[in-house]
């Protein structure tokens, strides 16, 4: 990623930079990523800002290493992702949040190496969740399903 503050010319001795020197220089760092709006080394990405590194992604805020996401944020190495936020080394989740290495979770929030969870909050290692609830294969698919269609969600 480009910096575009340079905080080397800033600070020629950064063992002698003071609390307030660094935490401003750190509010410019956050500032100017957050206001970043072109897209570098990426590749048929439309509608995006921010994005670096990533491939066919499409409405997507700051991510990077992604592919084939679509109305993503923050979002790092996921792919196949829709309309979530702050997601790390995901596949296929929707509507997550702050979910990292996991795959298939539909509105889930904080989930870490979790997959086929729908509507779960925390979870850890876990698979074929509902509601933080287990369920065999067979028993989520249409469960899901069902929920779906009460919530007015597309098939995935």
């Amino acid at each position: 990623m480009a910096t575009i503050i340079d905080n080397a010319s800033i600070f020629s001795d950064l063992e002698a930079v003071t609390r307030a020197e660094f935490e401003s220089a750190f509010r410019k760092l956050l500032s100017a990523r957050s206001a970043a709006t072109t897209n570098t080394g990426c590749i048929d990405c439309q509608r995006c800002t921010g994005a670096v590194d990533s491939t066919f992604c499409v409405d997507c805020k700051q991510i990077a290493r992604c592919h084939y996401c679509r109305g993503c944020d923050d979002c790092t190495d996921c792919s196949h992702c829709a309309t979530s936020r702050g997601c790390l080394s995901c596949a296929h989740c929707q509507e997550s949040e702050r979910c990292s290495q996991s795959a298939y979770l539909e509105k889930c929030v904080g989930c870490s190496r979790c997959t086929y969870c729908f509507g779960c909050v925390g979870l850890s290692g876990k698979d074929f969740h509902v509601l933080n609830e287990p369920y065999d294969r067979e028993t989520y698919f249409a469960t899901v399903a069902r929920l779906r269609r009460e919530l007015g969600l597309r098939e995935t």
